[in-house]
Order: C-alpha cells, then sequence, then structure tokens
C-alpha cells in the first residue's frame, strides 16, 4: 500500500484541492515562475474568471504546488522564497495596470510640471524587497510617487484631480485586487505601516516628501526597513531607470558616510519591543513561546545581527550593501566583521527556522510562527524535515536558536567581558556617573584634563545620552588605570584625541560599545605621540582595532587590491563610483592600512624593516589601483591597457618608506601612437591630483617628481627611449653623478614585464658604466657637504641621520661602492637595501673584515632610534655617549672607503632635526 504524500497532512492543501479541483491543472509542472504564473492567470480569465479572482485563484495553486515540492520533494529554502516573491511582483504588477487602467478612465494620467506622466513605485520592504518571501506572509509596502501635480482629466476634461489624490485612489484599488479576502481567497495580505508617519501618513507620498521626511524625522530602526527596500512594481526597464532617484534618496538615509555605532541603541529598544510584545502575547499561553521567528534565538535575532553590521559599516563598505540574509552572512565574514564558523553556523540557523516556519504555515495558510500544539502537527513537520520524531526536531530546533541567542547577546550586549566589572557595555539604561563624582575617581593629571571639561563648548552642546556615553567612557578609563590595565598617561592623550570629535558622538557610541576597540585604544595611545595626531585625522580607523587578528596579520597586497576593485564594482552597480566617491574609497582604504601597520608596530609586532617594507608595499599598491581607475575614467585613452610605467626613487625605491613619507617616482611610457603624448601627460596629471588632492577623507602621497630627466623643468612624463639616452649619457642631455646615485635606489613598481626588463636594462647599465674612482669619490663627498651644510646641527648633539657618522654616511658609502664597484662585482647590483649591500660588500673584499657588518648593525640602530623618535614627535638628536658605538662604525666605514677626515662634531656651529 503506497503511504499518502506528506503533504496531504496540510489542512491549507486540502482545502485547496477540493475547492480549486478543476483548475489544478492549470499551472505548467514544475516550480512556479513568471512565465508560468501568466499562463495560469491567463488561462484563469480566459474561463471567465475577473482579474481579482484570476489572482487569487493562481496564488493559491501556486502554494499548493510549492507545498508539494517542498515537502513531497525537499525543494530548496531559495527555491520557494523566490517564487513566492515573483508572485508578489507578478500580482503587484498585474493590480497597479488595473488600477491605473481604470483610473485613467475616469480622472485622466497624472502628470508633472514638465508634462510628462508622473510614475508611481511601489516599494517592497523586508522579505520581499529581499526576495525571501514566506509562504504565508504578508507583504510591506511603500507607495512613492516621482512628482507632484494633476491629472488631465477624462476625454471631456472633467474629474481632474491631484497627482497625489490619484495615487491614493491607485492604492486603495490595488488593496482590493490583492489584499481583499473573497469567496476564491486573497493574494497577499497587505501592511503600510512602514510608509512615513505610519498609519496616520498618506498612503502615497511623493519623492520629495520622502526625502524631507528621513531628512528631518527618519528614526534609526527605519533604517533597517529601508535596508532591503526594492522597487518591485513597475518592472519594466524604463520604470528600473527612473527608480535611480528613488535610490539615491535612500541610499544616503540607509548608510552612513563614517562608520555608526549610534545604531545599536536604536536597536536594542526595537529588539527590547519586539521581545516584549511577544512575551505579553504569551503571557497565559506558554506554547507561543515557541515562536521560531520572535523568541529568542529565532529568525528576527538572525537579522537583526545581519543588519546592524550592514548599517554600521555599509557606508565606508559597499560590498554589504546587499538586502537577502543568506548573502551577506557570507560578505560580512569575508569583511572580517565576524569569525567564517559563525556566518555559516548563522546560515544553517536561518535555514532551519525558515524551513520551520514554513511547514508552520502549510498547515493552515495562516500568518504564524509558533510551534503547533498538537503532537500530530508536530510530528508532520518533524517527518517533512527528515527527523524520526519531533524529539529530534525540537532538539535540533533548541540547539539553533541557543548559538542564535549567544551570537545576539553578545553583539548587542556591547561586547562587554563578563570580567570588565562596571563597563556596562553600551546598554543605553546603565546610569552614568555625575561629574563631579567621577573627577573624585580620577588620578591627578587625568583629573585635571578631565577638569577642563566643566565649562567646555563641546561637552556642554552634547545631549543627554551622548553625555551620559562620556561619562561612562571616562569612569570606564579611570577603572582600567586602577587595574593597571592602561597608563595615565594614555588616558590624557585619549582624553585630548576625543575633546575634538565630541560632536561626531558616533565614536563615543563605537568605544562603548567595543571595550576591546576602547582598551586598544588606549594601549596604542600610551605607546607614543604620533598614532593619536593620526588618529584626529582619521578617527574611523579606530574601528580596525576591533579584529582580534589584526595585531598577528601583514599587509597583503593583493588583498588590499582585490577589495578595492570589489568595492568599486559595488558601487558602480548602484550608480555611485563617480570621481569623490572613489578618492574617499581609496582614501579610507590606504589610512585603514596604514594604522594596521601603526599599530601592529607599536604594540613591537614588527621591526623597522618590516614596517618600510609594509608601508612600500602599501604605496605599490595604491599606485597601482589608481593608476588602474584614472586610465579607466580617461576621456582620451587609446588603447585597452597603458604602455605606461613608474619608477620609484628614494625611500620608496629602497622599500625604507615611512609614514607620512612623500613619493619619489618618475613616469615613462613606450607608445608609439601619435596621441601617446599628450595621453599619458593627462593620465599623469589626473593620476597625481588623484593621490595628493585633500577631500574630506585627507590625502593619500605627496608626488616628487624632480628626479625626471632635467627635474622640475622637464616633461612630467616622458617616453622610455628618452629616459634611456639621459639616464646613458646619450646625447647632448644627460644626468648628472647625483642622478645615478638616485639611480641606485630606483626600483620599477608598475607597468608590464616588457617595460621591466626594459628599465632593469637601463639601470644595470647605468649602475656598472665605467667611472673613475677618483672623480666619482670626489663627486659623492662634495655632495655629502652640501647635504650636511643644508642639515647643520648645534652643539654635542648627534644627528642619527645627518651628523658625521650618521645614516647619510651610509647610504652615500653604499651608492659609491654600488657605482665604482658593480662592473666587476654584479652582486651589488641588486637593490636590496644598505644593509643586505654592506654584508655583500664585505664578503667580497671591498671591506675590511667586520666593518661592513658592523656598519649594518649600526644602520639597523640607526633607523630604529630614527623611528621610535618620529613615532614619539621627538628630536632625532641625542647627546652623547649614547649611540657612540654605532657613530664609530659608520665613520670606520666612512674613512675606509673615502680615506677622508670626516668634520668632528665640535666644529659643527649650526643645528637642526629631521
Amino acid at each position: 500500500m503506497t503511504r499518502p504524500a506528506l503533504s496531504s497532512h496540510s489542512r491549507f492543501s486540502q482545502r485547496v484541492r477540493r475547492r480549486f479541483e478543476s483548475q489544478l491543472h492549470l499551472l505548467p509542472p514544475g516550480v512556479p515562475d513568471p512565465a508560468s504564473m501568466a499562463q495560469t492567470f491567463a488561462a484563469l480569465q480566459a474561463s471567465g474568471f475577473d482579474a481579482g479572482s484570476a489572482l487569487r485563484t493562481t496564488r493559491q495553486l501556486v502554494v499548493e504546488r510549492l507545498l508539494c515540492l517542498d515537502c513531497d520533494e525537499q525543494a530548496p529554502l531559495q527555491q520557494v522564497t523566490q517564487a513566492m516573491t515573483e508572485l508578489a511582483e507578478f500580482a503587484l504588477n498585474i493590480a497597479l495596470s488595473e488600477a491605473q487602467q481604470m483610473l485613467d478612465q475616469t480622472h485622466g494620467s497624472p502628470h508633472t510640471a514638465e508634462g510628462q506622466r508622473a510614475r508611481l513605485w511601489i516599494v517592497g520592504m523586508g522579505k520581499l524587497g529581499a526576495r525571501e518571501l514566506n509562504v504565508s506572509s504578508d507583504i510591506d509596502l511603500i507607495y512613492i510617487y516621482d512628482q507632484d501635480g494633476d491629472t488631465t482629466g477624462d476625454a471631456l476634461g472633467r474629474g481632474r484631480i491631484s497627482n497625489q489624490e490619484y495615487f491614493a485612489k491607485a492604492v486603495r484599488a490595488i488593496f482590493a485586487l490583492i489584499g481583499d479576502t473573497t469567496e476564491h481567497g486573497f493574494v497577499f495580505r497587505v501592511d503600510l505601516a512602514l510608509r512615513p508617519n505610519g498609519n496616520s501618513g498618506p498612503p502615497a507620498v511623493s519623492l520629495g516628501a520622502l526625502e524631507e521626511y528621513l531628512h528631518v524625522q527618519g528614526r534609526e530602526w527605519e533604517r533597517f526597513a529601508w535596508l532591503k527596500s526594492r522597487v518591485v512594481a513597475p518592472l519594466g526597464r524604463e520604470d528600473r531607470g527612473s527608480a535611480q532617484a528613488l535610490r539615491s534618496v535612500v541610499l544616503p538615509f540607509v548608510f552612513r558616510r563614517y562608520l555608526d555605532y549610534n545604531v545599536f541603541d536604536s536597536l536594542r529598544v526595537l529588539h527590547r519591543q519586539i521581545r516584549e510584545h511577544a512575551g505579553r502575547r504569551s503571557a497565559g499561553r506558554p506554547e507561543r513561546a515557541n515562536d521560531v521567528k520572535l523568541s529568542r534565538g529565532g529568525i528576527r535575532e538572525i537579522e537583526f545581527i545581519v543588519q546592524l553590521l550592514q548599517v554600521v559599516r555599509g557606508g565606508q563598505f559597499p560590498e554589504l550593501r546587499t538586502r537577502p540574509t543568506l548573502a551577506a552572512l557570507p560578505r560580512l565574514a569575508k569583511a572580517g566583521l565576524m569569525p567564517q564558523k559563525t556566518a555559516e553556523a548563522l546560515a544553517e540557523a536561518y535555514l532551519f527556522l525558515r524551513r520551520v516556519e514554513h511547514r508552520i504555515q502549510y498547515l493552515d495558510d495562516q500568518q504564524t510562527h509558533v510551534l503547533p500544539t498538537q503532537d500530530h502537527d508536530l510530528d508532520w513537520i518533524a517527518s517533512t524535515l527528515g527527523y524520526a520524531t519531533s524529539y529530534q526536531l525540537l532538539h535540533q530546533l533548541d540547539m539553533h536558536r541557543e548559538l542564535v541567542a549567544r551570537e545576539f547577546d553578545a553583539l548587542l550586549g556591547g561586547g562587554v567581558d563578563k570580567e570588565c566589572k562596571g563597563c556596562n557595555g553600551g546598554k543605553s539604561g546603565a546610569a552614568a556617573p555625575d561629574f563631579d563624582e567621577l573627577l573624585e575617581q580620577l588620578p591627578g593629571d587625568f583629573r585635571a584634563r578631565i577638569a577642563t571639561w566643566r565649562e567646555h563648548p563641546r561637552v556642554l552642546a552634547l545631549r543627554e545620552d551622548s553625555r551620559a556615553r562620556l561619562m561612562r567612557l571616562i569612569a570606564r578609563t579611570a577603572q582600567w588605570i586602577v587595574e593597571g590595565k592602561v597608563t595615565e598617561e594614555a588616558a590624557v592623550r585619549l582624553a585630548d584625541w576625543i575633546e575634538p570629535l565630541l560632536r561626531r558622538e558616533s565614536y563615543l557610541a563605537l568605544l562603548l560599545e567595543r571595550p576591546n576597540v576602547h582598551e586598544r585604544l588606549l594601549r596604542l595611545l600610551g605607546a607614543a605621540r604620533w598614532p593619536a595626531r593620526y588618529l584626529l585625522l582619521h578617527p574611523g580607523v579606530i574601528d580596525e582595532l576591533a579584529s582580534a587578528d589584526m595585531l598577528d596579520e601583514r599587509f597583503s597586497a593583493a588583498d588590499f587590491e582585490h577589495e578595492l576593485d570589489h568595492r568599486r564594482a559595488s558601487l558602480a552597480g548602484t550608480g555611485e563610483d563617480d570621481d569623490e566617491t572613489l578618492l574617499n574609497l581609496l582614501r579610507r582604504a590606504h589610512h585603514a592600512e596604514v594604522f594596521r601597520t601603526l599599530a601592529r608596530d607599536v604594540e613591537g609586532r614588527l621591526s623597522v624593516e618590516e614596517v618600510a617594507d609594509d608601508l612600500s608595499a602599501l604605496a605599490d599598491a595604491v599606485l597601482r589601483v589608481t593608476t588602474r581607475w584614472c586610465w579607466d575614467r580617461l576621456k582620451t585613452r587609446h588603447r585597452e591597457t597603458p604602455q605606461f610605467a613608474i619608477i620609484a626613487y628614494g625611500k620608496l625605491g629602497g622599500k625604507e618608506l615611512g609614514y607620512g613619507s612623500d613619493l619619489d617616482i618618475v613616469f615613462v611610457y613606450a607608445d608609439e601612437d601619435d596621441r601617446a603624448p599628450e595621453v599619458y601627460a593627462n593620465l599623469v596629471r589626473k593620476l597625481i591630483n588623484w593621490l595628493t588632492v585633500k577631500t574630506g577623507e585627507g590625502d593619500l602621497y605627496e608626488i616628487d617628481t624632480a628626479l625626471r630627466p632635467n627635474g622640475n623643468s622637464g616633461l612630467l612624463v616622458t617616453s622610455f627611449d628618452a629616459y634611456a639616452n639621459y639616464q646613458q649619457q646619450r646625447g647632448s642631455n644627460t644626468a648628472w653623478t647625483w642622478e645615478h646615485q638616485a639611480m641606485t635606489r630606483a626600483r620599477f613598481c608598475l607597468g608590464d614585464d616588457v617595460l621591466r626588463q626594459r628599465f632593469d636594462a637601463i639601470r644595470k647599465a647605468v649602475i656598472s658604466a665605467p667611472r673613475n674612482a677618483d672623480d666619482l669619490k670626489l663627486e659623492i663627498n662634495t655632495m655629502r657637504e652640501r647635504v650636511r651644510a643644508a642639515h647643520p646641527v648645534k652643539g654635542e648633539k648627534f644627528d642619527v641621520k645627518h651628523s658625521p657618522g650618521g645614516m647619510i654616511d651610509v647610504e652615500f658609502v653604499m651608492q659609491y661602492l654600488v657605482l665604482s664597484e658593480s662592473a666587476l662585482h654584479p652582486e651589488l647590483m641588486d637593490n636590496a637595501g644598505n644593509i643586505a649591500l654592506l654584508d655583500r660588500a664585505e664578503a667580497l673584499g671591498l671591506l675590511p673584515a667586520g666593518v661592513g657588518h658592523a656598519a649594518a648593525s649600526a644602520y639597523r640602530e640607526l633607523r630604529r632610534v630614527q623611528h621610535r623618535a618620529r613615532l614619539n614627535e621627538e628630536p632625532t638628536q641625542v647627546i652623547m655617549p649614547e649611540l657612540q658605538a654605532q657613530r664609530d662604525a659608520v665613520l670606520v666605514l666612512w674613512r675606509t672607503v673615502f680615506d677622508a677626515k670626516i668634520l668632528e662634531p665640535e666644529s659643527v656651529t649650526c643645528a637642526t632635526g629631521v
């Protein structure tokens, strides 16, 4: 005996099969899609059904089919939700067309001031907007029309009404076709409560009115609602294009320019209201506590987790802007906002809960999310999901809900560690200490600094909730000082840093919500002075401290470029990839990477050489991305890929870049096209502008092109042939010795392999060219004296860079050895850095045993001292005998190579610092 199909247990399916037995065959086999729905609708109309009845019947047939596919054949969740979404779109487009035809006959068409037909957009919110509609869900709609105006009237000019009246009538007509229940059932339950001003607002609002409402009255919770918004009718190509104006109003409301942690409190309030409502509903009805959507650990909490992270970060990271929950989770993991395993677990829980929810609704076609109390219904749900018993189902349900609740509480609980007594996280209900009481708890210097806030205009101007946040933040900082977690100096620097930023209250919210970020920030500020200055210029980067793994990572150029290109593509998809947006995108990404390196640096995770390597690799990556984007947007470009290269000199060439270093670069091209000189000149001007222009996010780099052929009087970009002739002393216009010195640190940093090989050949030829050693020694010695004269040092101090025995002496010695000895010793040609080259020179016998190695060690220590001094904004000059051993090692190196007396410090009479 054949067992009945599982779907036959559904009381809804039983009703449909009895009531519409003669129509069931009208829906073609397989998963319903718009084509099969249209075919069914047309067949029903042909058999005498009016539009409303045909839509209602089509809906019954579609849901019955999905029930069979889901329960009998285990159809994927996405197939079911996609079909329900397409059913809603199909029905709304039919209803909109019917309503407009009817109203046009009576009132004429609505028109704008320009004489064009005014357009109405039906905006689907929630699961409809995200294309993840339930089988028995209501649909949240907002009706927006583009412009106010009047209708044209009927054929006789009668019946003219305003556009607002026309569209209000359209809303009612659409509801009659979609939402009214008749003997054929209903199509969808319709909810308009999300529209501006809720149920007290007009049924349809103009785009201008919507923009004003969102700007003036829009509440934080509405940002979550609009996150999933999408125009669902009309769906014509022309209509999709015109709806771009709506997108430009909604996007800035949902996604703010800066990281926005203020939304945490709003979501807490909203979630508390939902839980309280669910609690009231289940009071005296314990079975209602098993609500798979609204109860603790339910579907809504997964959606809140995802939407919260999207709203907080989506303004700066456009790749997070996606509507479906399951599509957003892997993006959040990829962006480092949650562990990959957590994203996978939440996705698994979401799939499970949604499938349970569908089965609850299949039973009676009711909009409910509560597990049934009848054993046979619960057993049926278990069996359709592949469980042998309802116990197994409930056990799995509990596991998923516990995981979801734990992740939700961790996020909205402010990420507070249980050992952080009195931190209060970011919870809005936590009492803030009184200002005077707080001062009494603070240690001396910190108390004096905070006391200045008593009458400070920025503090007095804070809203009450923001002032409370500030007081809780200071109280937490004071607690950590007592516990020895942070220093008082760090706390004072925190006050110095946050004071100018008090008007941007989201930073208070961020630090309060993320105690780990607050603590890491204090450690960073306590380690050196320069980080505070950088953070004042780019405060948004502090969110990078939230990543627990960030300190153990290193910069990856490939990942950096991929993420930027991905974000640009995301912006292009929404029409936001204008120049200003891309400029700011580049700057935010660059500042974040610099800050990551800075944090690793002051925490002692990177050596000075590793810091320089990462900063140099970052500059190379920025040059590649910016050049690519500029070329793509260059109106005069004449080929798909530019025949163009960038040569790095100086610190970038030697991979010794520091924080705030400018870029010494030269631009060349190898393109025989007649238009090439003008095209590449336009490219370089655009590129330099993109790198140097200051936007609201700051700038990227200062650019120095003085090392190009003929210096500042030469062309901004030159052909490769002209560059080669200049460097290789061909013709009357040739390079000076100091330019050949610079070539020892030159490096090819952008361009294809063919151009790279050409440059390497030029560099090799220049470096290994025959030279008179005595003349070269004299010229380099003369250049050294000029540099020293330009950077004099007072008294007994030793400047780690410019004093005799300083870093400059090491660099000039190596330039001499490379230019004079590379022809015989090609090992010196590599741009390997001064430390490695000194060891090579000693190994080759060009330096006495121990001299090169000692100088290399001295150079490394001098770089470290210079680096730490700059981080702490201190002079790079020390008083002897500090660094005496390092100075002596470098002086021995200089005298060994140049056999010349170096000016002793006591004979120098002027001062400078670097």
